[in-house]
């Protein structure tokens, strides 16, 4: 018996419709017509470099600025806790 070729689909294909632009694609189109200035792209590494030469002749200042950064952490992480807390009181709001 011969096997008979598969029949094409009557149904004609849909055109595709153009997908609306997404909110990220606008936000990068208004930094692309906006350039950072080169001062805000030099500045971290001129940061950067002034603190390891601090670092490099006064040691202390690491303890320091690792204190510095766990304090900020510790805030940081009561302020999440705040508002997952929050986001939970209003999420059993609405449930109710």
């Amino acid at each position: 018996m011969a096997e008979s070729a598969p029949m094409p689909d009557p149904t004609p294909m849909p055109k595709p419709t153009p997908m609306p632009m997404c909110p990220m694609a606008e936000a990068c189109k208004s930094m692309m017509k906006r350039p950072l200035s080169k001062i805000t792209l030099i500045l971290p590494g001129v940061v950067f470099i002034a603190l390891g030469v601090a670092i490099v002749l006064d040691p202390r200042i690491l303890a320091w600025l690792i204190a510095i950064a766990f304090i900020l952490i510790g805030i940081m992480a009561f302020m999440m806790a705040r508002f997952v807390r929050r986001l939970g009181a209003r999420f059993a709001n609405t449930r109710e």
